[in-house]
């Protein structure tokens, strides 16, 4: 069984004051697309996700968005990057463009969740956002799986900490590893299967593909729930998690941009504390 410490301080506190009335810009930096939206008012606008070259069109939505954004509060954009160098071009454009109080994850403000892992610092800030998002959503033990570039499937503890999970190439990347590796095997849009075997090189790729995905999610959250003695709610997201959730029948929730959610817990975590601090001062 897996031991964690017993008390852990990761669910979004209450704002009060300019929290509360802030416009939030989100912005979830992955290796491949960029995924973006609003927090208005309590709720979060439809996610947005473009690749992440070319970058101009990416400043563009993301300067709409903003500008979108009501004045009568303050402004921020709250950023997750697991690609530094997307980071390293994204953020002069942005601020040159009128983007201004970018708070980055693990550089600006905590990440939203407690991790009970050996190297919390190397964690990558989109695991532990969906992490909190997810234990926010059922508030029990859960695994998440992130279906982009990398396929990541994590645990949180009954008690709020991010434990640490797996890593393996994403659908896109494993089909292009067979193209680029093998003489003669076509590059595969993956998708969901038809059919169970393949009666071209083509199906077969894809039926392949599809499997190792299906049977990693399955293998995983069956010894995940062996640690922790239970079996926990399964929750997918990620570009490619309705394909996964259409091909199985052991997935709980499909909820494609829990990152989103969870840099929004990451900010009024982050605005809690900056109050407690004015009134203990």
């Amino acid at each position: 069984m897996i031991r964690v410490s017993e008390s852990g301080e990761n669910e979004p506190r209450s704002s009060k004051g300019a929290a509360a009335e802030a416009g939030l810009l989100l912005i979830d930096i992955g290796n491949s697309h960029v995924g973006m939206a609003t927090w208005v008012s309590g709720k979060r606008g439809t996610a947005v996700h473009l690749p992440n070259d070319p970058i101009e069109p990416v400043v563009g939505r993301l300067v709409g968005l903003w500008n979108g954004l009501p004045t009568s509060g303050p402004r921020v954009a709250v950023v997750s990057s697991v690609c530094p160098p997307m980071m390293k071009r994204l953020e002069p454009m942005c601020e040159a463009r009128g983007i201004g109080s970018i708070l980055l994850i693990g550089r600006d403000i905590d990440p939203p969740i407690r991790a009970d892992v050996r190297e919390p610092d190397k964690v990558g800030t989109d695991r532990l956002c969906n992490a909190a998002a997810a234990f926010a959503k059922l508030r029990q033990a859960c695994v998440v799986a992130d279906f982009g570039t990398a396929v990541t499937i994590d645990l949180v503890a009954d008690n709020n900490y991010f434990m640490g999970g797996t890593i393996m190439p994403g659908i896109a990347l494993a089909a292009r590893a067979l193209h680029e590796h093998t003489a003669q095997l076509p590059l595969v849009e993956v998708g969901t299967p038809t059919g169970t075997i393949g009666k071209d090189t083509v199906e077969a790729i894809r039926n392949g593909i599809f499997a190792m995905m299906v049977g990693a999610l399955r293998e995983t959250t069956e010894r995940l729930a062996t640690e922790i003695g239970k079996w926990p709610p399964l929750i997918v997201t990620g570009g490619n998690a309705r394909d996964i959730a259409g091909g199985c029948d052991f997935v709980d929730h499909v909820l494609p941009d829990l990152c989103l959610d969870g840099l929004v817990i990451a900010y009024l975590n982050a605005a809690a504390r900056c109050d407690q601090g004015h009134e203990q001062a």
